[in-house]
């Protein structure tokens, strides 16, 4: 992907989650925060998603403070804005609130210059449903050990 600088992903989120469907968002961000995202310092770990009104808001999502700001810094984990189309933000709020579904980012990486957050619609894995992924992918792994020995 070129032109993309991936700042933080959340790892986590694809393994205790099923992802029905993502989507692009900007984010509403001070100064401060975008100088410290590219720096690297940005965590997804417990981040979601949460509406109020007809707005959607990143929580939860740790952007370190700036060591060189000096008085006009931010809050960590402060509510930042998802900049989203109107049909987007309807078609996840009503997902949210009438299939039960969860929005979670996935990662958050500068394209063209813009700070953009990668959400995704998410549905819960049962304990069972996270075996078997983990089940697949060292099958998977193993094939392709076996596949590196037959070459050599």
């Amino acid at each position: 992907m070129s032109g993309i600088k991936i700042v933080a992903e959340n790892r986590k989120a694809r393994h205790d989650y099923e992802i029905i469907e993502t989507f692009e968002a900007g984010l509403a961000l001070t100064g401060s925060e975008v100088k410290s995202l590219r720096a690297g310092s940005c965590q997804l770990k417990d981040a979601y998603v949460a509406f109020k009104g007809n707005e959607a808001y990143l929580q939860k999502a740790h952007i370190s403070e700036y060591k060189a700001s000096s008085y006009n810094n931010h809050h960590p984990e402060r509510l930042r804005k998802l900049l989203l189309h109107k049909h987007e933000l309807e078609k996840i709020h009503g997902a949210t609130r009438e299939k039960g579904y969860s929005c979670v980012p996935l990662k958050v990486y500068f394209k063209k210059g813009w700070a953009k957050v990668q959400i995704a619609l998410v549905r819960g894995k049962k304990r069972q449903d996270k075996r078997q992924t983990i089940k697949k992918k060292e099958a998977q792994r193993e094939m392709q050990r076996q596949l590196k020995k037959s070459r050599r």
